[in-house]
């Protein structure tokens, strides 16, 4: 009896398209592989497989699948239940949330099958074992006196890799030696002729899992260590906990504490950031500590970095922290244990076009719960549907009222402009006060910043008739409209 696959394309189409299993590929199809499948007259789309049976469609004509491209299932029961969740209830079909999980490398363009991520590569000079003797390798170097270049090379080779005359020496980035020593490729090509050295392209992660921390954990002070000790004892009964700290208050020196506990443990940690922008300040401050165990996973990555960042986390082995943006819920974690949603009251975390229209603090608390793991969401400023459920108890709540080092909030004045313009006091755009500060503060040798709300008469256009948004052709940001000078900036 024939085997028959449902398979999600990567379209916006509601549910799965059901195609023929071969009986060549019989074995090798598997729920939750990609295949290569037919798709109208003439285009091929890579499909995922969703489910696997045996009933035969009665109205219509089934098609066979071409080819399967994986060994192994690329997503597992855990995400396929996460994708049926953002369909369901961000109303959108399962193809648009495929198109939005996988990085590029991954998912198909519109009909050319699957792109492929090739490994990176990096040459590496390795000894040849002919030369692995003290007396020949002597030999060798009085053979090279006549080229100072070249026995430079080597003896360079020799020290950088700890050669001892006993073992093999390591090998070494061919890169690395020729910029140690300012040589040419001349000289490094003449060894390789010679027979004296072997050169080997080798795979190398993208990622440095290797690279070791430069700093222990900070020490907590009495406030912060009372907190930490509130969210333990609040994550025992509760799977989502609210951390209410004022600004500066040092929530991140908590986390880093909850996220080696994870790390000790075996599981992984997700650290959501609401802005790309954020990520750079945030990764330096984790890999002190942490070293290579933190991954970085969002769009301005490049594809090649992305999709390695996918199978580190598939394999469950390397980079047991992802610090990113909302598109990296749809990594596969195998042992999810913590994630944490930083500044989760901020209007960045709901993705507005296009669809799926998730929202990642929502969607982070739905993952987290599917893996048996706890979330902590940390703000100043909590959102209103949040502390509404931690005042209810659906959430638990841990406040930090203190600022780390008891640090003073800023003095905030307000000046009613309305008043200013009425009396005449305002300067352009300015009151009196502003300037008043302006001018103190630059006596005193020290720098302002003023900050606008708002630039431009609309903050984007769009066509009435088909929706379209101009953006910038270097970047994702939509072009405000200035209607002074009656352009697109």
């Amino acid at each position: 009896m024939n085997m028959y696959a449902e398979v999600v394309l990567p379209i916006p189409l509601k549910g799965t398209f059901t195609y023929s299993i071969p009986a060549g590929l019989s074995e090798a199809v598997l729920r939750g592989s990609r295949v290569l499948v037919p798709f109208g007259p003439r285009k091929q789309y890579t499909g995922l497989v969703w489910r696997l049976h045996r009933v035969k469609p009665a109205r219509f004509q089934v098609r066979d699948i071409l080819s399967v491209l994986d060994n192994t299932p690329l997503i597992d029961d855990k995400q396929m239940s996460f994708w049926e969740w953002i369909s369901q209830y961000y109303f959108c079909s399962i193809g648009e949330v495929f198109k939005a999980a996988l990085p590029a490398g991954l998912k198909p363009g519109s009909e050319s099958g699957i792109n492929s991520c090739r490994p990176k590569k990096e040459a590496f000079l390795e000894l040849n074992p002919d030369w692995n003797n003290e007396s020949r390798l002597n030999d060798l170097m009085d053979k090279l006196r006549r080229a100072p270049a070249q026995l430079e090379l080597l003896t360079g080779f020799l020290r950088l890799a700890g050669y001892t005359g006993k073992e093999m020496p390591l090998p070494l980035l061919r890169k690395e030696l020729l910029k140690k020593h300012g040589l040419s490729r001349s000289a490094l090509q003449s060894l390789l002729q010679k027979g004296v050295f072997t050169l080997r392209e080798k795979d190398i992660s993208r990622l440095k899992p290797d690279e070791p921390p430069s700093s222990a954990l900070s020490v907590l002070s009495d406030v912060q260590n009372r907190a930490l000790e509130g969210i333990r004892e609040e994550m025992k009964g509760k799977g989502v906990v609210l951390l209410h700290g004022v600004t500066s208050s040092g929530k991140t020196e908590i986390y880093t504490h909850l996220i080696a506990e994870q790390i000790e443990q075996g599981r992984q940690v997700l650290y959501l950031l609401p802005e790309i922008a954020l990520t750079a300040q945030i990764i330096k401050r984790l890999r002190k500590i942490f070293g290579g165990k933190v991954a970085v996973y969002h769009s301005r990555y490049s594809d090649a970095d992305r999709v390695e960042t996918y199978k580190m986390v598939k394999e469950g082995k390397g980079v047991p922290v992802i610090l990113g943006a909302r598109s990296s819920l749809f990594l596969p974690f195998q042992r999810l244990g913590l994630v944490i949603v930083d500044e989760e009251h901020e209007n960045s975390y709901k993705q507005f076009d296009p669809a799926p229209r998730y929202h990642a603090r929502d969607a982070a608390i739905y993952l987290a719960r599917l893996h048996g793991a706890k979330t902590l969401l940390g703000t100043a400023t909590p959102s209103l549907e949040s502390y509404h459920n931690s005042k209810t108890g659906k959430y638990g709540m841990v406040r930090l009222a203190e600022r780390f080092l008891d640090m003073k909030l800023p003095e905030i004045k307000l000046v009613d402009l309305r008043e200013a313009y009425r009396k005449k006091q305002m300067k352009s755009h300015f009151s009196a006060s502003l300037l008043k500060e302006i001018e103190k503060t630059l006596e005193a040798g020290e720098q302002v910043m003023l900050f606008q709300n708002r630039r431009g008469f609309a903050p984007f256009v769009e066509c009435t008739e088909c929706g379209w948004i101009p953006h910038c052709a270097h970047c994702d940001v939509s072009l405000t409209y200035h209607q002074k000078i009656g352009r697109l900036v």
